[in-house]
């Protein structure tokens, strides 16, 4: 946009109300790691970190020991439905599988619990062990706790990428024992078997189902072995505690004890293994994982994630920041996890065992979170991990049958809607990740985009595809019933087309890359599907039903049809597209009007924090009736750097740099669920100034760093210069604005860069000032389409930004799919 009177930034009061990263980051918070200070040379990053960041108001993160994206989380479970919940007062047992920050139960397999005295109670709930905050601390790959109960007991966690170790410090008795629970868990247990094998080794096979719905069910082998003989052992069923059995099955209730004599050795040691394909599996992990001490295990899990988070090293910000902003990375890498044992091979998702060759097969697919964040974070940081990650994804649609959509352990869940698969695996294209790979990714996207799983598979897919493809949306059917445990994308009808057409465009660009010319026009004339949604009456993405009538309240704030959203935070879902999106409301200036309402920006310039916590967050399940921001959901998180679009950059990061304050570094730091390192790689991702603004492919938009320097060390292979610095000098709440930006020393004022350019860079260079600039308010400023039919003809053609920005208005939909519902007079009812 032109600089005009109308596009000067509102900026009465943000000089001195600018309180964006001081005010709510300070406050000293319990189990803060050790302060760095200025983090001096040789300093260990792991210091800053503090895993009990999440753990209340519902951001369902785990405090326990893990390694970077490894298949065991052992960690404390305290009755809460997700495990660990930093209110709650007792534990039932530290459980050997974890993801972090989902909001339904998921894991807890196998909890693990050190008790004294005879065996009593058989449910967990009842023989939890108390204990305080005062007696427990974390760190990355470590977890320790005194227990109050049972005459106090210390425990101590670590891991491997398949094994946990526990070791327990006992009171002087005959009677120590150790509970292996293994009927209940944070999901539904089918069956169990336990075993004892001999005096130091206990086995156990565990069939559950179930995440946030029923599932298929799936099969974990665990074998737990002791660093000394046992004194006593035996199973319980039911009520039933029966001492000397060594093999037990049942359903419900069940698990094994073990007895020592702790009054000359009070110190007993047990090692897990785990594995999803049989029982040999969990053996031959337990012996290539479980032959060291624990203090050497623990040591190898620190020094594991010391070098995860060297990839990033950042200098300025206040110490809380620092250690928020680590803690962040941390969490970031905790999923997708390992699935294959050491011998290679994994269940696939037909339940048989395969074996992988040249890749590590990984498991645990939140994708509709994923996608939009934490996928890209790795793929920059992670680029090896994120590319087995999609060769993985791949697997699952061969061995399958299906591409997934939310993938738990070996099964498809089919939680959440729309189709996110899509930009997951479009995004790894981008960036370079399926080099070879390139048409067996396509041919599965392909099927998953113009098809429907049959009757028989576990997927719902794009189960509605066929109405979708007909007429250009996906009728909001209010009730139908579910042909398939999770979600249906009917009863989010509104959101799905949405998601659908993001993902077509997404495909349109991966087509034309690949020279399937004709698939790409189709799949771009799809992309404008979100048309079909406006109303020109409210000015609003609007549900409609199966007759194409609109349906559900006229007010956008109390709209129907939209996941987990309304439709004034789904209205800028629309990446691929963005200035054919804001021509349907009015253009540029009525979306500025538009942004700045749902953003409350006025309320926000004179107090950020406050306006973050009271305006924008409703509580972490409150999705509903709501005309504002929410910052602890997914559709919103691209949402702040629409601005990027509107020739007003600078309200980016005035936004973005609010939301960052609602992350800070106490229990209840984190803003909503994490769903597996999604929120945290959104707070990586926007402190360090560079955003994936259009998930499914590789541009980054820019916002103001909060760090004076930032220094990426990238992997060679994909980075050839092996490092990436973003600087920007002085830059604080009082001097956050960007003046100018510069690449390699050479000014540039477009809002984004793309992974290519990340790649031939070596450093971006961000100038500040306390004022808003000129920078990025040029007509070619903001990222172009992508994906659109105006997009695709840019590519083949070069042309000035302004036809790109009209052509990518137009619509010419392919007579074959029916589209001509998608022109601009099919924003009125839609008829067959």
């Amino acid at each position: 946009m032109p600089w005009t009177r109308r596009s000067r930034p509102r900026t009465a009061g943000a000089a001195v109300a600018a309180v964006l990263l001081g005010s709510v980051l300070t406050a000293p918070a319990a189990h803060a790691a050790p302060d760095a200070g200025a983090e001096p040379p040789g300093g260990r990053l792991t210091d800053l970190v503090n895993p009990f960041i999440g753990s209340r108001n519902e951001g369902n993160t785990y405090p326990g020991a893990a390694v970077p994206f490894g298949m065991v989380q052992l960690s404390p479970d305290t009755g809460h439905t997700t495990g660990y919940d930093y209110d709650d007062h007792h534990i039932r047992g530290f459980s050997a599988v974890h993801v972090s920050g989902v909001g339904c139960g998921l894991g807890g397999d196998l909890p693990v619990l050190p008790t004294t005295g005879d065996i009593g109670a058989t449910d967990y709930a009842k023989y939890a062990a108390g204990y305080t905050h005062d007696g427990e601390s974390a760190r990355p790959g470590a977890y320790r706790v005194r227990l109050t109960s049972y005459g106090g007991i210390t425990a101590e966690l670590t891991a491997t990428a398949r094994t946990g170790r526990q070791r327990y410090t006992f009171p002087s008795t005959d009677k120590a024992n150790v509970l292996l629970d293994a009927g209940q868990s944070l999901h539904r247990t089918v069956s169990t078997r336990v075993e004892v094998l001999d005096s130091r080794t206990v086995r156990t096979t565990i069939t559950g189902r179930g995440f946030c719905r029923d599932t298929r069910p799936y099969t974990l082998y665990t074998l737990t072995r002791f660093d000394r003989p046992f004194t006593a052992y035996g199973t319980w069923r039911g009520d039933t505690v029966t001492p000397g059995s060594r093999d037990s099955t049942a359903s419900g209730r069940h698990g094994a004890y073990v007895r020592f004599d702790t009054r000359r050795d009070r110190v007993v040691t047990a090692t897990t293994a785990l594995s999803y394909v049989d029982a040999a599996g969990a053996a031959r992990n337990l012996a290539a994982e479980g032959g060291s001490s624990f203090e050497r295990a623990r040591a190898a899990a620190d020094a594991a994630w010391e070098q995860r988070l060297r990839v990033v090293r950042v200098r300025g910000g206040d110490r809380t920041l620092r250690r928020t902003f680590y803690s962040s990375l941390y969490r970031s890498f905790l999923a997708p996890n390992v699935s294959t044992d050491v011998d290679g091979r994994y269940t696939g998702w037909d339940q048989r065992p395969h074996r992988a060759r040249g890749f590590t097969y990984y498991q645990n697919w939140s994708l509709w979170d994923t996608y939009r964040t934490q996928t890209q974070l790795l793929s920059l940081l992670a680029p090896r991990e994120a590319r087995d990650m999609a060769l993985s994804v791949l697997r699952i649609d061969k061995e399958g049958g299906w591409l997934p959509k939310w993938g738990a352990g070996t099964v498809e869940t089919n939680i959440m809607t729309g189709d996110p698969v899509t930009p997951f695996l479009t995004n790894a294209h981008r960036q370079g990740l399926l080099t070879g790979h390139e048409e067996e990714a396509y041919a599965a996207l392909k099927k998953n985009a113009d098809g429907v799983p049959p009757a028989a598979s576990a997927a719902v897919g794009r189960e509605a595809n066929p109405a979708y493809i007909a007429h250009g949306y996906v009728p909001y059917l209010k009730g139908r019933p579910h042909t398939k445990p999770g979600d249906s994308d009917f009863d989010h009808g509104a959101s799905a087309t949405l998601e659908y057409a993001l993902s077509d465009a997404m495909l349109a660009q991966l087509a034309h890359d690949l020279g399937h010319r004709a698939d790409a026009q189709r799949y771009a004339a799809r992309a404008l599907s979100y048309r079909t949604l406006f109303d020109r009456s409210t000015g609003f993405f609007r549900a409609r039903d199966a007759s194409g009538a609109f349906t559900g309240p006229a007010d956008p704030a109390r709209s129907e049809g939209f996941h987990e959203g309304t439709a004034w935070q789904y209205q800028w879902l629309v990446p691929q597209d963005l200035p054919g999106m804001m021509a349907l409301i009015g253009g540029r200036e009525r979306a500025t009007d538009r942004l700045d309402s749902f953003f409350a920006y006025r309320k926000l310039l004179a107090d950020p924090a406050r306006t973050a916590r009271e305006v924008w967050v409703n509580g972490p399940y409150d999705y509903d009736n709501a005309d504002k921001y929410n910052p602890q959901n997914e559709p919103d998180l691209i949402a702040p750097y629409t601005y990027l679009s509107t020739g007003e950059p600078w309200k980016t990061t005035d936004v973005v740099h609010a939301a960052l304050t609602l992350f800070t570094d106490g229990p209840d730091g984190m803003t909503g669920n994490d769903d597996l390192g999604t929120m945290s790689a959104w707070m990586v991702l926007s402190s360090i100034g560079v955003f994936p603004v259009q998930p499914g492919t590789d541009t980054w938009g820019l916002s103001t760093p909060v760090f004076d320097r930032v220094e990426l060390a990238l992997d060679r292979r994909y980075f050839p210069a092996g490092r990436f610095t973003i600087e920007a000098p002085g830059t604080s709440s009082a001097r956050r604005y960007i003046r100018s930006v510069r690449l390699d020393g050479v000014p540039r004022d477009r809002t984004y860069l793309t992974t290519a350019e990340l790649r031939a860079g070596r450093e971006l260079a961000f100038s500040v000032g306390p004022e808003p600039s000129r920078w990025g308010t040029g007509e070619r400023a903001a990222p172009p389409p992508v994906g659109t039919p105006g997009a695709l003809a840019a590519a083949a053609r070069p042309q000035p930004w302004a036809d790109v920005q009209n052509s990518s208005n137009d619509i010419r939909p392919s007579s074959s799919e029916s589209l001509a519902l998608m022109t601009a007079s099919a924003i009125g009812p839609v008829t067959r």
